[in-house]
Parts: C-alpha cells; sequence; structure tokens
C-alpha cells in the first residue's frame, strides 16, 4: 500500500486580501508561513510515510510551502518536480480583482458558479500568460482562463504518467497545490459527481492523507485539521 498526501498552499497575500490569484505568482503571508510549518508537523507524524517525490506547480506559495514542509520533515533531500500542471486554476480576466467587487459586477450567482462550478469558464484574457517560467511551452497550451473540469484536463495528464505509476510501485507521494487543482484531483479520485463538488473546499495547509491498494484503489482518507 502506498500513501498520497496533499497539501494546499499556507495562506497568501491574495488569500488574505480576498483576491483572484489564479496564475498571479504571489507570496505566502506570514499566517501562511505558520501554516506551513504547522501542517510539516502534522506530515512528519504521519505513520510510515516516506515518500519519495516531492511535486508542486510553478507558483511561489506553493513552492515555499513544499520547501517549508520539506525541512521540517527532513524531506528537503527528495527530488522536486515543480510543473505549470499542478498550477492554480486560471481565473481569466477575474486575476488580480477582489471577489467582493467581482459580485457587485457580476451578481453573486453568476460568481458562485465560476467559483464552485465544474464546467463554467470566468471572462477570458486577451492572450496568454507572458512569464518566462513558461516560455518553453508552446503558447497554444497555455490557458486564459480555465474552467475547474479544463483544470482536471491538464492536471491529470501529469497525476498518471508522474505520479500514478510511483504509487502502484507502492511509493508514497507529496503533493503540494493549490486549492483548486487539488479540488480538480480530488474530484477524479472520489469519482465526485459535478454537482457534489460544489461542496468540496480544500482549506490552506491541512494535509490530506489517502492509502491506496495495490490497484490504487483507496482505502482510507484521513484529513490532518
Amino acid at each position: 500500500m502506498a500513501k498520497l498526501v496533499l497539501i494546499r498552499h499556507g495562506e497568501s497575500t491574495a488569500n488574505r486580501d480576498n483576491i483572484y490569484t489564479g496564475w498571479n505568482d504571489v507570496p505566502l503571508s506570514p499566517k501562511g508561513i505558520e501554516q506551513a510549518k504547522a501542517a510539516g508537523l502534522k506530515v512528519a507524524k504521519i505513520p510510515n510515510f516516506v515518500p519519495t517525490h516531492i511535486h508542486t506547480s510553478v507558483l511561489s506559495r506553493a513552492i515555499m510551502t513544499a520547501y517549508i514542509v520539506a525541512d521540517i520533515c527532513d524531506f528537503l533531500y527528495l527530488p522536486i518536480t515543480k510543473t505549470w500542471r499542478l498550477n492554480e486554476r486560471h481565473y481569466g480576466a477575474l486575476r488580480g480583482m477582489n471577489k467582493d467587487v467581482s459580485r457587485k459586477i457580476y451578481g453573486k450567482e453568476q460568481v458562485l458558479e465560476w467559483r464552485r462550478g465544474f464546467d463554467s469558464v470566468p471572462p477570458l484574457l486577451e492572450r496568454p500568460v507572458q512569464d518566462r517560467r513558461y516560455a518553453k511551452y508552446d503558447m497554444h497550451l497555455m490557458p486564459r482562463g480555465e474552467s475547474l473540469h479544463q483544470t482536471q484536463q491538464r492536471l491529470m495528464p501529469y497525476f498518471e504518467e508522474k505520479i500514478a505509476p510511483e504509487l502502484l510501485a507502492g511509493h508514497d507521494q507529496l503533493v503540494v497545490a493549490h486549492g483548486s487543482s487539488l479540488r480538480a484531483l480530488i474530484k477524479k479520485l472520489e469519482n465526485i459527481s459535478d454537482k457534489d463538488i460544489v461542496k468540496l473546499e480544500v482549506p490552506n495547509a491541512e494535509p490530506i492523507v489517502y492509502t491506496f491498494d495495490q490497484d490504487l484503489k483507496i482505502t482510507n482518507k484521513e484529513i490532518l485539521s
């Protein structure tokens, strides 16, 4: 049996200020740093959790959380992969906007659908993000805004090619990512319906521990809140 631990990054400055972030690169807040440390202490106490690899996004708030957790757990020696496929959902033209302001402009129901619905796409940017961390990729792959469904579609190839084979081989894995990208992954892992995914929340820095059998079926789930 292998364990998969999922962690949403600690509070970012955008979380603190109630701003849509998506692919904007923002740091952890002081509270977020402390949350990441607390998450590390919880992960360190997981029985028989010996990961062979750490996976995270290319966004600082997730990377720093991963490093803080790894430092506390003595995992800094492990290989770490940073991939855009684990990035937060791309909020398109909403990014950088205060969430309360968006409700006033677009209405509460529309904003709720954008934030929690599975297929609803926010207003798009005119062009993909221009950032050196994405320069090596085909710009046609880069989104201008995403639904949760689209986030899942660009995330799952990485899970299936890089994480699932390690779990099948009996190797524990640690993933540090974002609220929406983890919601997209959890939806697939737990076969949550499009309707019920609206109810799923992934709090900052609360490790989620899955145990899988040899067929990659979940035998146990624990949230270290």
